[in-house]
């Protein structure tokens, strides 16, 4: 397929997908606002149903602060069943037990 009818699949693609006409009305939209916004591409995400950067920046933030979270419980709990399985190796006599 020689590159020109590439690009005419493609295009046809995503025309009958729905995207230029999606992309057309964003567009449209942002053309239309009186007092352009200072990101031209946080509108477009925003008209798209994407999260601003500020809230990617937050939600980034927040995983960030999940996984140290989570973390230090899963360090927590691999503790614990150390403890508990020196408790069971004490009573048992025996090393077999895990948690």
């Amino acid at each position: 397929m020689d590159r020109e009818a590439k690009k005419e699949a493609f295009r046809k693609y995503l025309e009958s997908s729905g995207v230029l006409d999606t992309l057309t009305k964003v567009l449209v939209a942002l053309y239309e606002e009186h007092d352009k916004p200072s990101s031209a591409v946080e509108f477009v995400q925003q008209k798209l149903g994407g999260p601003s950067i500020s809230d990617y920046e937050k939600l980034k933030a927040e995983k960030l602060d999940l996984q140290l979270k989570y973390n230090e419980l899963l360090e927590t709990h691999k503790e614990t069943c150390r403890q508990l399985d020196e408790l069971k190796n004490l009573k048992n006599g025996s090393g077999n037990d895990r948690c």
